[in-house]
Order: C-alpha cells, then structure tokens, then sequence
C-alpha cells in the first residue's frame, strides 16, 4: 500500500493569525474552518493546515519547509514585518545559499537558492 500526502499540519496557538502569514508567504486564500483550525492551499503545494493546541512551542522542529527563493536575504526582509525573526545569519556554501527562519510562533522554515 502507498500512501498519499493530503496535507501537512502545524500545531499552533493562533491558527487564524498563523493561516494568513503562510498565504501571505506561499499564496492561496485563507480558510478558516473553526477557531481551532484554519487552512491553505498554495498553489503547487500540498495543503497547509494549522491546529490549536493547548501548549506552547518547546523545540525545535523536526521538519521544516525549505523554500526557494531568488535572494534569501531579501526574501527574509520581506517578512520580517509579518512576525517572522532571522535565527543567525545567511550561509553560503557550494550548493547555493540559505537563511533560517522561523514563524511568528517559532516554527522553524528556510528560504533557500541553489
């Protein structure tokens, strides 16, 4: 048996707010199906839905989504005044370029080239 990815989910505080920063950031409409969970669907892309959970953010993720994009540098400062934070500093290597970010509930993500 093969199974099908219907969508990725994010355990968060906030799915409303939480919704509309990832559809800024990849596109598609918001949707909110509840106060506890909200949805996306960039174009291209996999279903990103967003779930209300009782606690906080405590690690750092075990997934996150690489994201490309032509200049990593401006791309972070282009969400910045959304609730995204800089963790560290752009890193250049062989295979291209990277910058770490997180969402505005910590969630790690990484605009990439390369």
């Amino acid at each position: 048996m093969r199974a099908q990815v219907q969508e990725l989910v994010f355990d968060c505080g906030d799915p409303a707010a939480l919704v509309r920063f990832w559809a800024g950031l990849l596109g598609g409409d918001p949707v909110d199906r509840s106060p506890d969970w909200s949805y996306v669907e960039p174009p291209g892309f996999v279903r990103i839905a967003f779930q209300r959970v009782p606690e906080g953010k405590s690690a750092k993720n075990r997934l996150h989504l690489d994201l490309e994009v032509p200049d990593p540098e401006t791309a972070a400062d282009g969400v910045l005044p959304h609730g995204a934070v800089r963790v560290g500093g752009l890193v250049v290597d062989a295979q291209g370029s990277f910058q770490v970010m997180r969402d505005p509930e910590g969630n790690e993500f990484c605009f990439v080239t390369g």
